[in-house]
């Protein structure tokens, strides 16, 4: 019984996945998870009391898919001769991966950085969020030893999502006729970290 409960547990929370991938976060209601999970319109609240609760286990997904992606970057990140990435290499590819995330994933990213509609301390939420933010604040302290780091990493992170949310909005491109976002990436991270060594 309990393997079937977990079962139905995990299916509710997939289908919250696959209908935030599809439709966007606005489409999270716990009928239509119901509804798509084939059970009844109550089936959900045995397993999660609030819809904030279904939200946040949703929303965990993302954040552990978009961890494992910057996790293995940081384990494997190597220059071409063999050498470990230099900390403001490895920060560029945190940073291309999280706009990427956001910009392939939009339904997903919105619904994860929305604290408002998420229980925070439920779920592991916070466990599997907090992680991503102390990595780029040890990134960042390395490359900027001379800052509070986690001033700096709040500052960067909040760049780049302003530049994923304006870019998936149309307004960057119309605003810098910019073909892509990799330069916008490249002056956020020279405006936090300082230009790049040569």
């Amino acid at each position: 019984m309990a393997e079937q409960e977990a079962g139905l547990r995990a299916r509710l929370v997939s289908v919250g996945v696959d209908l935030v991938t599809q439709e966007g976060a606005q489409s999270l209601s716990l009928r239509e998870i119901a509804r798509r999970a084939g059970v009844s319109h109550g089936a959900p609240r045995r397993y999660f009391p609030t819809h904030l609760e279904l939200l946040s286990a949703i929303a965990r997904e993302g954040f552990a898919e978009l961890g494992a992606e910057v996790a293995e970057e940081l384990r494997d990140g190597k220059e071409p001769g063999g050498g470990k990435e230099s900390p403001r290499a490895q920060l560029a590819a945190l940073a291309r991966i999280y706009v990427d995330f956001a910009l392939s994933h939009r339904g997903m990213y919105e619904l994860m950085f929305r604290h408002d509609l998420l229980e925070s301390n439920s779920l592991g939420l916070r466990e599997t969020s907090l992680p991503l933010f102390n990595s780029l604040v040890g990134l960042v302290s390395r490359v900027r030893p001379d800052v509070r780091a986690p001033d700096v990493a709040g500052a960067l992170w909040a760049n780049l999502h302003g530049i994923a949310q304006l870019w998936g909005w149309g307004s960057l491109q119309l605003a810098t006729g910019a073909d892509g976002v990799e330069p916008l990436v490249r002056a956020a991270l020279d405006a936090h970290l300082g230009p790049e060594p040569r």
